[in-house]
């Protein structure tokens, strides 16, 4: 500790260094022994003329500075204000990330509860799976896909028995519409559906399950927002 005492500068308050007067000097381009002001007048020091005031123009209640050193001391202001400034916009974007963080960490934090032994997963439906809290993909079922009509963006409760087996249910719908299009084959033997100057994906399933062909009227149904790519089939109507 005294090592580090003996290496820390000499600071002396009371009168500047033949350097920093030279410095300060350069900075108002006068002689600050022959200049004084009032300190009250920071904000006009630049417009204030070298015109020296006499020692006896100044009562008892008036503080008098030598221009130079209020002409620093207002620059040392302007930086600490700017210095404040990013400061502040630096922690506004820490709290915000900050914010973003707590909110992913506590959708990581509860992918799943337990029940009676069951795990249960929550997650959203994406036309042909499941996604959980923490991105993992559930293969959800065709037939129960097809048979609920679910809709891409419907919530689902995914539970893992103590034997392994899994069984999903829709907990959360979401707003719905219904189209009317044609059913198309594509090249990959895929089934699309033409509604609404759109290509909806449809399950193969729900194809299958009602004996569409190419060319069939098709009942959609599909979320009432967003830009979904898949819909869900209520009916087809052989042509």
């Amino acid at each position: 500790m005294e090592n580090e005492k003996q290496n820390l500068p000499d600071l002396n308050l009371n009168q500047e260094s033949p350097e920093e007067q030279a410095r300060i000097d350069a900075l108002v381009a006068h002689n600050p022994a022959e200049d004084v002001i009032n300190l009250g007048n920071v904000d006009d020091l630049e417009k204030i003329p070298d015109v020296p005031v006499p020692p006896a123009a100044a009562d008892n209640d008036t503080v008098v500075l030598a221009k130079s050193k209020a002409l620093l001391i207002k620059k040392i202001a302007q930086n600490l204000r700017d210095s404040a400034a990013q400061l502040a916009e630096l922690m506004t974007v820490v709290a915000d990330e900050a914010v973003n963080l707590k909110t992913v960490q506590a959708v990581k934090a509860q992918p799943a509860a337990t029940e009676d032994g069951a795990n249960i997963i929550e997650g959203l439906f994406d036309g042909e799976k499941m996604i959980g809290p923490d991105g993992k993909v559930y293969d959800v079922p065709v037939n129960y896909a097809s048979k609920s009509r679910l809709v891409e963006g419907d919530s689902l409760k995914l539970i893992i028995t103590a034997s392994g087996t899994f069984i999903f249910k829709q907990i959360k719908p979401v707003d719905r519409r219904r189209l009317a299009g044609v059913l198309e084959e594509g090249d990959n033997g895929e089934y699309y559906v033409m509604a609404d100057d759109r290509r909806w994906r449809v399950l193969n399933a729900s194809v299958t399950y009602y004996k569409g062909e190419p060319g069939d009227e098709v009942v959609i149904v599909v979320p009432r927002e967003g830009l979904a790519k898949w819909a869900a089939v209520e009916n087809i109507i052989k042509r």
